[in-house]
């Protein structure tokens, strides 16, 4: 067992139902129950141990002998024998709705999370809406710092656009106003705001707002009831009023945006925890821990992703993405089956069958962007391997290397020479070394 957030875990005591007692970061008490739940108890071993001698439900009633036990052994353990049930449980609690995102425990050999009671986690969106909320509030009361913050921070201004996206004020039109106009200066492909924000000013139809609506829209807004009929249609497809039917990928990267590296994290194992044989799901959820940096995660959610491949084509193309997140989170021999995977699928390991039908082949892979991807990773774990030390893995995938970059375009070859031109410098250290 292992900690999402990478600190410190150590078991250090038992329970009489087969369960765990974990000391976190060298202070807190984590327990994991032989159900699969785990959960925070207290801050210290000092406050665990009060807890677990002193809470009601533990305590039983009218066993004078039992009582006297439990003081002496408070008072040897030299910890209080006077503080109120009620607070100790409230400690407890307090704990417990701690747990995320700091103390989330998996299962090292799988990467599943441990289960939390959901009254103790909090929503991700109610996390990363604060701020938006709290400066909502601010630009409403007519405080203009707060617009002067909001009008220099994209990220705020995200936050603040969704929260009044889902609490809506009639005399809100203003502040929509000033942040459509200031999303409307902001390229397009950076962020996603730009459109809602028009949403919500749409949704007014004042005709003073037809001209900034039409360069926010590209011109599909030209006049005040069109502006209404668009603001409905968008709405109706993607931009309502329910917070709770809001996707949780909205929420993963505005947390991801504000820097909140530790919740991201444990939304995107919670989803792919829950997540069964959806491929679309089991894509973004790969992407979206690929670009967090939780690479083993990632490829999790891609070895899912890859076992419901049902043509050739697919399975080339998510082999490489798996072989790139195997190699990227330290695992190179997984790579290296991932890419072998990646040469069967189409065909460069000469093991396509004579019979086989037009979706078991990847006709002109090689002159495609396909042939360009697998060699590019072919080469990258060369490189990866001798860092590594493993010559045989660097050799052998050299090798592939080689005779992939004589059959993909020519184009495709010339993009990739200066990585070629290192791999095999590097190999070639290998044997000047194997030599010395």
């Amino acid at each position: 067992m292992h900690l999402a957030s990478g600190a410190s875990v150590e078991p250090i005591a038992g329970d009489d139902t087969g369960g765990t007692h974990f000391l976190c970061g060298g202070t807190a008490v984590l327990h994991a129950s032989s159900e699969g739940d785990a959960v925070l108890i207290a801050d210290s071993v000092g406050e665990a141990l009060q807890i677990l001698v002193r809470r009601p439900e533990r305590c039983g009633q009218g066993y004078a002998e039992l009582d006297a036990r439990r003081a002496a052994l408070l008072s040897g353990l030299g910890l209080p024998e006077d503080r109120p049930p009620a607070e100790l449980v409230a400690l407890s609690e307090s704990a417990a709705r701690r747990t995320e995102p700091d103390h989330l425990l998996l299962n090292s050999r799988d990467l599943r999370a441990y289960r939390l009671d959901e009254s103790f986690r909090r929503p991700l969106r109610d996390v990363v809406l604060g701020p938006g909320r709290e400066a909502l509030e601010r630009m409403r009361s007519g405080d203009r710092g707060a617009w002067g913050e909001t009008a220099a921070d994209p990220v705020l201004r995200a936050g603040v656009l969704r929260a009044a996206q889902y609490d809506r004020r009639d005399e809100d039109l203003p502040l929509l106003r000033f942040l459509l106009e200031h999303e409307n200066t902001v390229r397009p492909e950076w962020f996603e705001e730009r459109r809602p924000t028009a949403v919500l000013v749409a949704s007014y139809g004042r005709q003073a707002d037809v001209p900034l609506l039409r360069s926010a829209t590209t011109g599909q807004v030209t006049d005040r009831a069109g502006a209404v009929e668009w603001a409905r249609a968008e709405e109706a497809k993607r931009y309502g009023r329910d917070v709770a039917a809001e996707s949780e990928f909205t929420w993963i990267e505005l947390a991801h945006r504000q820097g909140r590296v530790e919740h991201a994290p444990v939304a995107l194992i919670r989803l792919l925890d829950d997540t069964g044989p959806d491929a679309d799901r089991l894509r973004e959820l790969s992407r979206a821990l690929e670009r967090i940096g939780d690479h083993a995660q990632a490829a999790r959610a891609q070895s899912a992703l890859l076992s419901l491949q049902d043509t050739a084509w697919d399975r080339a193309a998510e082999s490489y993405v798996l072989a790139r997140l195997e190699r990227r989170k330290g695992d190179l021999a997984a790579a290296g089956r991932a890419l072998e995977r990646a040469r069967a699928a189409v065909g460069a390991d000469g093991t396509t069958r004579p019979d086989a039908g037009p979706d078991d082949v990847v006709r002109e892979w090689h002159r495609r962007g396909l042939g360009r991807l697998i060699t590019e990773q072919h080469l990258e774990l060369t490189l990866a391997a001798v860092e590594a030390g493993d010559t045989e893995l660097a050799r052998t995938t050299m090798a592939y290397s080689k005779r992939l970059l004589g059959v993909i375009g020519k184009e495709s070859a010339k993009a990739l020479s200066g990585l070629c031109t290192r791999a095999k410098w590097a190999v070639a250290g290998l044997r000047r070394r194997d030599a010395s």
